[in-house]
């Protein structure tokens, strides 16, 4: 079956990100199709890129990036929650991004994000990114503007518009993680 991640992309101390993530990963079950799971960048400790060579080598030497690696490797697919920063992507989030690279390839990516524009420009910039890494995104995505769909700025709470986003990104996604699979094998 395809295996889909959902990217928690922020680290900060009282980030909206999980919230985020916990509501996309509960429809992306209910809605089906493939199977969904979490990879948390925060659960994996990784200190700005320490590692000797570029990735592309594949030659990874630390074990908190052969952790990061294994993780990202095991799935198809990744729908990437991503607050804005400064009109681009949290930080945490581009180092775990420029870690590895053949995890990467040849897989699907989706965007959900959050700031003040809907986190659309952290998006222009993870699509670039995405590019360079050899991943497939797909159209589909969701912006979540934080004075709309947070409550006092804090709680998420999403827009009819957002849950009725989530379903033609889910559809696209499960597609392109799908059929690439068979340039992996």
């Amino acid at each position: 079956m395809t295996r889909i991640a959902v990217v928690v992309g922020s680290t900060r101390p009282g980030r909206r990100s999980m919230q985020v993530a916990e509501w996309v990963l509960k429809r992306a079950r209910e809605h089906g199709g493939a199977e969904f799971g979490i990879l948390d960048v925060a659960d994996f400790d990784l200190p700005l890129l320490d590692e000797p060579l570029p990735p592309s080598l594949g030659n990874y030497q630390r074990d908190h990036t052969k952790r990061w690696a294994a993780a990202v490797a095991g799935f198809d697919g990744f729908i990437f929650v991503t607050a804005e920063y400064n009109h681009s992507v949290p930080g945490a989030l581009k180092n775990a991004l420029d870690y590895i690279y053949a995890e990467w390839n040849n897989k699907a990516a989706a965007f959900v994000s959050y700031g003040s524009a809907g986190g659309v420009r952290a998006v222009e910039n993870l699509r670039l990114i995405a590019a360079e890494l050899q991943m497939a995104d797909v159209r589909a995505q969701v912006a979540l503007p934080i004075a709309s769909d947070f409550r006092d700025y804090t709680t998420f709470t999403p827009s009819d518009a957002a849950e009725q986003a989530l379903q033609p990104l889910f559809e696209q996604l499960i597609s392109w993680s799908t059929a690439l699979q068979t340039l992996r094998k």
